[in-house]
């Protein structure tokens, strides 16, 4: 006969009900609503169910159970719940990817909430890089490794698109030299992207060793490099047309592996000028836009905006503070002239002299044979780079003169006149500058908007 109404209970206690086809309806039957549970669309916690075992030659849709209907609106109730678990599985399949997004941004939130308490805020005076030895506003490695991995996975992201734009171009030039060479490099992307992946897994499973992390971001970081010079080369089929002069260089992030280095060093200097564009929005600090280095001395000539504090040109570790006021997100050119006799200096932001000032670094001439480097600021010669302290935006137009240049040469170089000069130390050309780590090559338009 049929057993009496049952409401869900453990299987052991389940071990008298009825055997053969009607005890599997049952348990199924059972196990409806726990499954239910698993989803968060509808809860099912409250729910009872009457179940009515069925003879092992009957007809399981000729069932009803007292009081809860006809067979067809059970069948009907069935059908309805193994919809809803089906599409909460659906549901916990979508959301994994918007739970890895929330788990990076955490991660980015906990790193900016380290950096804003740090030792050197608190301590002050730390607009003043040269009071501070090696290391002291800390590195990239000290940071959470979710931030790293964030940065890597916008970096390929960038490098994805530019591989992208190249399909057009392809296919107007449809060599199979080419097409290989972009398979090539979509497959390295794809490799790169399941490193990613599964350093990502690994710290949501919390197997993730730190004595490795710098090992194995230094791989995947050489591997952008080589990425991204591969990139460049292709995207040069591209822009023959353009004057060696017309790009900028693009800073998406703050990181300690995305720079440009000039190729050439710096003669020794008893006088300066150094002009650029730059274009940025970065709160709070935009970094540094620049930074030379010669042995023995890592601030030998450096220009930094760091924190809360105004932008500062540093010489041989003095420092003055400059009138800049340029984190607008808009192009602004600003220059700065140097001579070593009584230190003596002055800024110009487009075109106008904002700010001078003396005894900067007086009788100090600027030292040869060091690394010039755009967007990291070397606390070692040629590295010892701080995320904190990376330039984050566009920069064009980088010249350097062994000179002082006069109001007009520089109000020249802020309107784009056909009179103005290239560095005559460093001059702005593609082939003068390499870049790493995923900083990017654009066409510059400052200029033409303003012709």
């Amino acid at each position: 006969g049929a057993a009496p109404a049952v409401a869900p209970v453990p299987a052991p206690a389940m071990a008298a009900g009825p055997s053969g086809s009607s005890r599997r309806l049952l348990l199924f039957l059972l196990l409806l609503p726990l499954l239910g549970l698993r989803g968060r669309g509808q809860g099912f916690g409250q729910t009872r169910f009457i179940c009515t075992s069925v003879p092992l030659d009957g007809d399981m849709c000729a069932a009803t159970a007292p009081g809860t209907g006809s067979a067809e609106e059970l069948k009907s109730t069935v059908l309805q719940l193994r919809e809803t678990v089906l599409q909460q599985k659906e549901t916990i399949m979508n959301q994994k990817d918007t739970i890895r997004e929330l788990t990076a941004k955490l991660g980015r939130c906990e790193s900016q909430s380290v950096l804003e308490t740090s030792p050197a805020e608190k301590g002050g005076g730390a607009g003043r890089k040269g009071g501070f030895s090696k290391n002291t506003m800390g590195d990239l490695s000290r940071s959470p490794a979710a931030e790293t991995l964030s940065q890597l996975g916008q970096t390929l992201q960038s490098l994805k698109t530019r591989l992208e734009n190249l399909e057009q171009f392809s296919r107007m030039n449809s060599s199979s030299q080419t097409n290989n060479l972009k398979d090539i490099l979509q497959n390295k992307i794809d490799d790169l992207e399941r490193q990613v992946l599964s350093r990502v897994n690994s710290l949501e499973e919390g197997k993730f060793n730190p004595k490795n992390e710098s090992e194995e971001r230094g791989k995947i970081e050489s591997t952008l490099t080589s990425l991204h010079q591969r990139i460049s080369d292709l995207e040069k089929g591209q822009k023959d047309n353009r004057p060696p002069d017309r790009f900028q260089l693009t800073f998406p992030l703050r990181t300690n592996y995305m720079y440009a280095k000039v190729k050439k060093s710096l003669p020794e200097m008893y006088a300066f000028s150094v002009c650029m564009w730059i274009k940025s929005s970065a709160s709070p600090g935009m970094g540094t836009p620049f930074s030379y280095a010669v042995p023995g001395q890592a601030n030998e000539l450096v220009l930094i905006e760091w924190g809360n504090n105004p932008m500062e040109i540093l010489i041989n570790d003095k420092v003055a503070k400059l009138p800049f006021v340029i984190n607008d997100g808009k192009w602004h050119h600003i220059c700065v002239t140097w001579t070593t006799r009584d230190g003596v200096w002055e800024a110009y932001q487009d075109g106008t002299q904002t700010g001078n000032g003396e005894n900067l670094a007086p009788y100090h001439p600027i030292k040869p044979q060091g690394v010039l480097v755009l967007g990291q600021e070397q606390d070692t010669l040629g590295g010892g780079f701080d995320a904190t302290q990376a330039f984050m935006g566009e920069l064009a137009h980088f010249n350097m003169w062994d000179r002082k240049l006069s109001p007009g040469e520089v109000y020249s170089l802020a309107t784009c006149s056909s009179k103005a000069l290239s560095g005559n130390v460093i001059a702005w050309a593609e082939a003068n500058i390499d870049i790493y780590g995923g900083a990017t090559k654009w066409t510059f338009e400052a200029c033409r908007q303003l012709n």
